[in-house]
């Protein structure tokens, strides 16, 4: 495993160890070749509205907050060690994962988070392609998810049809 991040040790329970361990190794098969080659070691840093443009391809927008996605594997969660650290007590230590891939496109994996993650209202199952505009909820956390011309402009795209990962 190449992210300390995505270590196991916090799981206790051998089923939830097990189903998180799964989900974790499609999420790092799915960055591919390319992406694998394009991953920078920096992490990804809090920016507000007035100093993101022109930075990254992909961003999470709170509020007046913005999440840039580094090429790679992003991670969110409880952990101090995640891309993206959310201290709500809600929130799995490891809650789910947004590929950037290095060609273009980005996916969001769920981690085996205990409370799941939304996209678009719906429980993520599986791996799916984001589209700018995309709502992501983690319990009590909304984020969407945008193009960099979109957080540039501050629209929301209109909805594009997505295909599922297998």
């Amino acid at each position: 495993m190449t992210k300390s991040s995505l270590n196991s040790v916090h799981l206790h329970a051998l089923p939830r160890r097990q189903d998180y361990r799964r989900a974790r190794e499609f999420a790092l098969r799915a960055r591919g070749a390319d992406t694998i080659a394009a991953e920078r070691i920096t992490p990804t840093a809090i920016r507000t509205k007035l100093d993101a443009r022109g930075i990254v391809r992909y961003v999470l927008v709170e509020g007046d907050a913005i999440f840039p996605l580094k090429v790679g594997l992003n991670t969110l969660g409880r952990f101090l060690d995640n891309d993206i650290v959310l201290g709500e007590g809600h929130i799995s230590r490891r809650h789910c994962a947004l590929v950037v891939h290095a060609g273009s496109g980005c996916e969001l994996h769920d981690l085996a988070s205990k409370n799941g993650t939304l996209l678009n209202g719906q429980r993520l199952t599986r791996p799916t392609w984001l589209v700018s505009g995309d709502q992501i909820r983690l319990c009590d956390r909304h984020f969407t998810f945008l193009t960099e011309d979109d957080a540039e402009q501050g629209i929301d795209s209109s909805e594009d049809s997505r295909t599922l990962c297998d």
